[in-house]
C-alpha cells in the first residue's frame, strides 16, 4: 500500500497525454496560488505586527513572498505548452508536488508560530488564514491531486494537533470543521480529476482517430484522382486542375490550351478482340502518354477511350503538340501474337480566346474534336472562329430565353427507371426540354445553365415541376416521379418554398416524388442545401444524389444528408468493360447496401452491361437499353405495349438459377 502511494505521489503511472493536459491547466492556476499565499500572508502579518517579533511579521513573510514571486516568474516563463514533451510534463508535475509540500510546511509552521501572539481576534485570524488558504490551494491544484493531497496533509495534520492540544473547545471545533471541509473537497477533487482524465483521453483518442481518418482521406483522395487502369490522372483530377489553371491564368493574364484526345477504332477493336485486350490496350495507351508528358502538359483519362490534355506552356504550339500525341498513338501496339493499330484525334481550345470557364473550353474542344472526326481526317485541330459561328451564340440563347413563353415552350419527357429483377418500371425521371421558336430544340444543359446565369431558373424550375406533376397524374400509382433540381434551386429559399407549396397542392402523393441533386449542386452552399432538404423531407419527399462518382463523392455528404437513393453516373457504365470499372461499381453498391440506400445505375445501353450489373447485385437501372426519354402519351403507349417483355426471360432464368442454388445449399 505504501509503495503504491509513493508511486502515485510520484506520478509513476500517469498517462503522457494526461500529464501534458495537467501541466497546461496548472500554468493558468499555479501563479494564482502564489498570489493567494502572498496576499493572505501579508494580511496575517499586518494584524500581528503590533504583537509579534519583527522576524515573524516582516522577515519570514518577506522571504516567503520572495520565494512566491520567484515561482510566479518561473511559471510565467515556462516552455511553450505546444513544445512540451510528456517526460518534461511529468518532471514539472513532480517538482510542483514537492514544492507544494515544502511551501505548505513553511506556511503552516510560520502561521502556527504567530498563534502565540495577540488576543482572541488575532488568534482567530490565524485559524481563518490557514483554513481559507488551504481551501484556495486545493482549488488551484485541482488538476494535480497529488500536490493537493500532500499540501492538505502537511497543513491539516499540524493544524489539528495544534488546536486540539491548545485545550480550547472553540478552536478545536473550528479545526475539525475545517478538516471535514478539506476532506470533502479532496474527495470532490478526485472525482473531478477522474472526469478530467477521462475527457483528456477521450479527446486524444478522438484526435488520433481524426488523424487516422485524415490520412485515409488523403490516401483515398490519391486513389480517387488516379485512373486505376492506365495509371493516369482521372476525370476528377483533370477538371480540378482545369479550375486551378483558370484561376491562376486569369490572375496572371496568361494562356493555356485544353484538349480532348479520342482513340479511333477502339470500340471495334474492343468488340473484336475482347475486353481483356481492350483493357491491356488502354493500359499501353496510358503508358505511352505518360512517358511523353512533362510538367508543361497534363494528360488524364476522362473515361472510356477519351483522354484530356492541359497544355500549360507553348500554347502557340498546341496543335503541334496534339498532333504529336496522335502520331504517338498511331504506332502499332504489339500483343502476344498480333499487332493492333489505332488512330487518334485531338480537339483543342485556348484560354481565354475560346472561353472563360471550364465548360466553355471543354465544350469547344469537344466541338473541335467532333469537327475533325466528322471530316474523317483525324489528327489535331484547334477551335476557331469558324467553329464559333457554327455554334449558337450565348447572346442569342439568352435573348431567346428571356423572351420565351415558358409555359408554352418548355416541355417534359420521361425516361423509365426499371427494376431489373422483375423488368418492371418503378419510376420515371422527368427531363426538361425547350423548343424555341427562334433556335429550335436547345440542349438541356445549355438552357439550364443560361437560366441560372440570368436568374430565370426559378421560373423555369417551377414551370417544369408543375408540368411534371400534372403529367404524372396519368401514371399508375405505383410509378414514382424523379425530378432534377439545379444548384440554384436547392440553395434558393424562394424556390424551395414554392416547391413545397406545389407539392402540398397534391397533384400526386408526395411519397411518389424523388428530387435529384448533384454533388456539384451541394458544393455551392452545403448548409443551405441541407436546410432545404430538411423542408422537403418533412413532406415525405425522397432525395436522390445524382451523377454519383463524378463530383467529390464525399462520405461526409452521405453522413449529413442520408439520401434515400444514389444514382451511379452513366460514365461508370462505359467502364464496366474494365476490371477496375467493375470493382468501383461493386464498391458503390456495397456502400449503398451498408447505408441502406437504394441504388440506380444510369446509362445502361447494352445487354452486356445489364448482365454485369445484375451479377454485381444491382436492382435498379436506367438507360437506352430500356427506353429513351419520351413524351407522356408515348410513355403510356410504351407501358401498355409492355416493350420490356423481351428482357424478362433472362430475369426468370436468373431467379430460377438462384432458387436451384438455394435448394442445393
Amino acid at each position: 500500500m505504501g509503495i503504491r502511494l509513493i508511486a502515485w505521489l510520484w506520478l509513476t503511472n500517469t498517462p503522457p497525454d494526461v500529464a501534458v493536459a495537467q501541466l497546461r491547466e496548472l500554468r493558468r492556476q499555479v501563479p494564482l496560488l502564489y498570489v493567494l499565499l502572498t496576499m493572505n500572508a501579508f494580511a496575517v502579518a499586518s494584524t500581528h505586527y503590533p504583537f509579534a517579533p519583527a522576524y515573524l511579521t516582516i522577515g519570514i513573510p518577506a522571504a516567503l513572498t520572495l520565494l512566491c514571486l520567484v515561482r510566479i516568474a518561473t511559471w510565467l516563463r515556462a516552455t511553450d505548452i505546444n513544445d512540451v514533451t510528456p517526460e518534461y510534463a511529468v518532471g514539472r508535475l513532480r517538482r510542483t508536488t514537492v514544492h507544494a509540500g515544502i511551501l505548505g510546511a513553511a506556511y503552516i509552521a510560520w502561521s502556527l508560530s504567530l498563534d502565540r501572539y495577540g488576543g482572541a481576534y488575532e488568534q482567530g485570524h490565524v485559524a481563518v488564514f490557514i483554513a481559507v488558504t488551504v481551501i484556495g490551494c486545493i482549488f488551484c491544484l485541482m488538476h494535480l491531486p497529488q500536490a493537493a493531497l500532500l499540501l492538505t496533509a502537511v497543513v491539516m495534520v499540524p493544524y489539528l494537533i495544534h488546536y486540539i492540544s491548545a485545550d480550547n473547545s472553540v478552536f478545536t471545533a473550528i479545526a475539525f470543521n475545517v478538516a471535514l471541509v478539506t476532506v470533502v473537497m479532496i474527495w470532490v477533487l478526485f472525482n473531478s480529476f477522474a472526469g478530467f482524465t477521462s475527457l483528456v483521453q477521450s479527446r486524444d483518442k478522438l484526435a488520433a482517430k481524426q488523424r487516422e481518418t485524415e490520412q485515409l482521406n488523403r490516401e483515398n483522395a490519391l486513389v480517387a484522382l488516379t485512373d486505376s487502369l492506365t495509371g493516369l490522372p482521372n476525370r476528377r483530377y483533370f477538371f480540378t486542375k482545369l479550375d486551378e489553371l483558370l484561376r491562376a491564368k486569369a490572375a496572371a493574364h496568361g494562356r493555356f490550351a485544353v484538349g480532348i484526345l479520342d482513340l479511333d477504332r477502339f470500340k471495334t477493336l474492343n468488340d473484336n478482340h475482347g475486353h481483356a485486350v481492350g483493357d491491356r490496350l488502354l493500359a499501353e495507351v496510358g503508358a505511352r502518354l505518360k512517358a511523353a508528358t512533362d510538367d508543361s502538359v497534363i494528360v488524364a483519362r476522362l473515361g472510356g477511350d477519351e483522354f484530356g490534355l492541359l497544355i500549360v506552356n507553348e500554347v502557340d504550339r498546341a496543335t503541334e503538340i496534339g498532333q504529336q500525341f496522335c502520331d504517338l498513338l498511331a504506332k502499332p501496339f504489339k500483343f502476344d501474337d498480333f499487332h493492333v493499330s489505332l488512330g487518334a484525334s485531338c480537339g483543342l481550345s485556348v484560354y481565354p480566346e475560346a472561353g472563360a470557364n471550364a465548360h466553355e473550353l471543354f465544350d469547344r474542344s469537344d466541338y473541335a474534336l467532333y469537327h475533325i472526326k466528322s471530316e474523317g481526317k483525324g489528327g489535331s485541330g484547334l477551335f476557331s472562329l469558324a467553329h464559333e459561328t457554327a455554334i449558337r451564340s450565348e447572346r442569342s440563347l439568352e435573348s431567346a430565353l428571356r423572351e420565351a413563353d415558358l409555359h408554352a415552350e418548355l416541355d417534359i419527357e420521361f425516361q423509365p427507371i426499371v427494376d431489373i429483377d422483375t423488368i418492371t418500371v418503378i419510376a420515371v425521371e422527368a427531363l426538361a426540354r425547350w423548343t424555341s421558336p427562334k433556335l429550335g430544340r436547345v440542349p438541356t444543359d445549355s438552357f439550364i445553365a443560361m437560366a441560372e446565369r440570368t436568374g430565370l431558373i426559378h421560373a423555369v424550375t417551377l414551370t417544369l415541376f408543375r408540368k411534371a406533376l400534372n403529367r404524372a397524374l396519368c401514371l399508375p400509382g405505383h410509378i414514382g416521379l424523379s425530378f432534377n433540381l439545379s444548384a440554384n434551386d436547392i440553395t434558393s429559399p424562394a424556390t424551395i418554398t414554392s416547391l413545397v407549396d406545389i407539392i402540398k397542392e397534391g397533384a400526386i402523393s408526395s411519397g411518389r416524388i424523388t428530387l435529384e441533386l448533384t454533388e456539384t449542386a451541394l458544393l455551392r452552399d452545403f448548409d443551405a442545401a441541407e436546410a432545404a432538404i430538411g423542408k422537403l423531407r418533412s413532406l415525405n419527399v425522397k432525395i436522390a444524389l445524382d451523377d454519383f462518382g463524378t463530383g467529390y463523392s464525399s462520405l461526409n455528404y452521405l453522413r449529413r444528408l442520408v439520401p434515400d437513393e444514389i444514382k451511379v453516373d452513366r460514365s461508370f457504365a462505359a467502364d464496366l468493360d474494365s476490371v477496375s470499372g467493375r470493382n468501383i461499381a461493386a464498391a458503390i453498391l456495397g456502400l449503398c447496401d451498408n447505408l441502406a440506400l437504394e441504388c440506380v445505375f444510369e446509362g445502361i445501353e447494352s445487354d452486356d452491361q445489364l448482365t454485369k450489373i445484375r451479377r454485381m447485385g444491382y436492382r435498379y437501372a436506367q438507360g437506352y437499353l430500356f427506353a429513351r426519354p419520351m413524351t407522356m402519351p408515348a410513355l403510356l403507349t410504351w407501358l401498355q405495349q409492355d416493350v420490356l417483355r423481351d428482357l424478362r426471360p433472362a430475369a426468370h432464368l436468373r431467379h430460377a438459377a438462384a432458387a436451384r442454388l438455394g435448394r442445393v445449399a
